[in-house]
């Protein structure tokens, strides 16, 4: 009977187990210390001088490091790759001190000569980067990339010793430890990169698993296109002792839908979005796992002033002067994000804008007549473009509707990908286009900056000499409160000649599982995986 009574009991406590719970997708990450994030788009590049979605730097940060990196909740530089850094009185001559024995990925010392290989790699004008207008405040690096000077080493940054790099600018740049955070600063092997002509080619193998050798706290494990990109703990960064965290996993997953049924289903302990027709329902049943974090991002209109009728200021202007931003925020966005009046979002390093974007119905209608379209006729139906996100498209159908009703103005709703979005921006394939940008660091010349008429990211074809002038007094002064107020000067010249407009102010809307520990609001989005834990 003994005999039996165990037979029996061992058949029923493996029925019990059989019919028990299977361990989620999320409690394996906790067991196993893999986060699983949400990453909303596929990369394009994971190339650190050509990335410049925000889809992209997020993993790319986490493969790499600059000299600094931004804390997430108060955006103020930390040290990184650089232990020290010291400015010179006049503010031109910067000087950062590597910290001893930092190693590459695959083993090879890292150097202050790496990092100055690497940015003449982004200044090479032949290797055409977008995002080499992030290391202009170098002396003679726009002159370099814009091929005006030809020898590299006449450009402002020098490797005086194995851990010491000088940099001299070409004018004062109080900001400078927080942009050399921004990948563009980010150093590349270029040993590594040699094999596969990288260092002058774009688009090349390098950035492939087993190819990639990177400096940061992670390493570049797997990449499925339009799956996952694993990336796998770095046993040779500065802080592997410390980093808790043995995988990230992102995951591409462009429909929020998706992406929080996903989390419902424990298959992820971040998302990168919640739809905000779900916000109320998770702050009733589980506000817990609830976020909404101010970020420094604005979501704004580009018009195209190269395209009829929207060469004309005055049609610009009439287009949003009918924009009702609060009704934006409040029903489109269900209270998630707050209305913006300005490009620059509040806490942008202590500026607050002056000027405001106003609704006036009387003014909108009085300019359009004096443009030659009162009550809208004569208009051709211009392409509002939008991404195919969550919120785009509904703040576009929004938009519709007010210039239809108050304008006569009739627009057709595109949505597009991602990439083909930011694609028909840069080539001015668009009439209008939804748009958004996030602060790289905490200063308004990374909103401002933006419309200069040299800027890369000026997809608008719009310049005025006043906006140039006003934009260069403020690069060329060290007194704070000037510079501040010549960049309230361009602003409000920006929001009256209305190549872009201002529609919310960003928020990440996400969800968070409680076993993620340590992570801190980010308003620049960006964050170090590593000084993250996972806890049951």
């Amino acid at each position: 009977m003994r005999f039996l009574s165990c037979a029996l009991l061992g058949i029923l406590a493996a029925t019990l187990a059989g019919c028990g719970k299977r361990e989620s997708t999320a409690a394996e990450g906790v067991r196993t210390r893999t986060l699983l994030v949400g990453n909303a788009a596929e990369p394009a590049d994971l190339d650190p001088h050509l990335a410049s979605v925000l889809n992209d730097q997020i993993v790319v940060n986490t493969l790499f490091e600059g000299l600094t990196v931004l804390d997430e909740r108060s955006t103020r530089p930390l040290p990184a790759a650089a232990e020290s850094w010291e400015a010179s009185a006049d503010g031109l001559t910067w000087t950062f001190r590597l910290r001893p024995g930092l190693q590459w990925s695959n083993g090879d010392p890292l150097t202050a000569d790496d990092f100055v290989q690497s940015w003449r790699r982004i200044l090479n004008p032949a290797f055409a980067a977008e995002n080499a207008w992030y290391l202009f405040a170098l002396k003679q690096a726009e002159a370099y990339n814009a091929k005006k000077v030809t020898d590299p080493a006449a450009v402002g940054f020098q490797a005086t010793d194995a851990r010491t790099l000088v940099l001299t600018l070409e004018r004062p740049t109080p900001y400078l430890p927080a942009l050399v955070s921004m990948p563009a600063w980010f150093p590349v092997n270029p040993r590594a990169l040699a094999r596969f002509e990288a260092m002058t080619k774009r688009s090349t193998a390098w950035t492939r698993p087993g190819a990639l050798v990177s400096n940061g706290a992670f390493t570049l494990a797997e990449w499925q296109p339009n799956a996952r990109i694993v990336l796998q703990k770095n046993p040779r960064h500065r802080e592997a002792a410390q980093n808790r965290i043995e995988r990230v996993v992102f995951f591409p997953t462009e429909n929020p839908d998706v992406e929080e049924r996903d989390f419902r289903a424990g298959q992820l302990h971040a998302t990168f979005n919640l739809p905000v027709t779900k916000i109320a329902a998770w702050r009733a049943q589980n506000p817990a796992q609830l976020r909404i974090d101010p970020t420094l991002q604005v979501n704004f209109l580009r018009f195209n002033t190269a395209r009829p009728p929207l060469n004309d200021p005055r049609v610009r202007r009439a287009l949003t002067l009918v924009i009702d931003r609060t009704a934006l925020a409040k029903s489109v966005l269900q209270g998630s994000r707050e209305p913006a009046t300005a490009l620059t979002p509040p806490g942008t390093g202590g500026y607050v804008a002056r000027a405001a974007a106003k609704t006036d119905l009387a003014e909108a209608r009085a300019l359009l007549a004096a443009a030659g379209f009162p009550e809208g006729r004569g208009l051709p139906v211009i392409e509002l473009q939008a991404r195919n996100d969550e919120l785009m498209p509904r703040i576009a159908e929004a938009l519709q509707a007010m210039w239809q009703r108050d304008l006569g103005f009739r627009t057709a709703i595109v949505q597009l990908e991602q990439k083909t979005w930011v694609q028909n921006q840069q080539s001015g394939n668009y009439g209008i286009s939804t748009a958004a940008w996030t602060a790289d660091f905490p200063d308004p010349v990374t909103f401002l900056g933006l419309f200069t008429k040299n800027s890369a990211y000026n997809w608008t074809a719009w310049s005025h000499p006043d906006y140039e002038r006003l934009m260069d007094a403020a690069a060329a002064t060290a007194d704070a409160a000037q510079r501040y107020e010549l960049f309230q000067q361009a602003e409000a010249l920006l929001l009256h000649e209305a190549p872009v407009t201002p529609l919310y102010f960003g928020a990440q809307t996400y969800l968070l599982h409680p076993a993620v520990k340590g992570w801190e609001p980010a308003p620049l989005i960006f964050r170090r995986f590593q000084v993250l834990d996972l806890k049951d």
